[in-house]
């Protein structure tokens, strides 16, 4: 495999495991230096990232990662797409569209996902989408 079909395998599988509030999947995939910022500007680490899918607060039912465009720079590699869910967090809905911009890292243990910042898109989401 090439590096940029293992950053979008990488892709399928987070997208995947955030679907099904895999955690220990997901615990594979990001890095332990993993930090993500979210569509308000909060900053979360791993373990902040994981805990609202380990207790249960963050449910998704639909969730999209689409239109990845992949640049790899040796062992590191920027990913831009769309991801598109449907979500409650602690019963509130938190569904949207987003661009995401991930980072990748090759790691002894493979390519995992160290960075991730989540802007919102006016672009309409799933709900808006079937109501038209």
């Amino acid at each position: 495999m090439s590096a940029q079909s293992d950053i979008i395998d990488l892709g399928q599988r987070w997208a995947a495991a955030e679907l099904a509030a895999d955690v220990a999947a997901l615990d594979e995939l990001l890095d332990d230096s993993f930090v993500a910022v979210g569509p308000l500007g909060f900053v979360l680490d791993k373990a902040q990232w994981l805990g609202p899918r380990r207790a249960g607060d963050l449910e998704h039912t639909a969730f999209d990662w689409a239109e990845p465009s992949v640049r790899v720079f040796g062992d590191t590699a920027v990913v831009v797409g769309t991801q598109v869910q449907e979500a409650t967090y602690q019963g509130t809905d938190a569904s949207g569209r987003f661009r995401v911009t991930q980072v990748a890292a090759r790691t002894p243990a493979g390519w995992r996902l160290v960075g991730m910042h989540l802007s919102p898109s006016r672009q309409p989401s799933f709900s808006q989408r079937s109501s038209s």
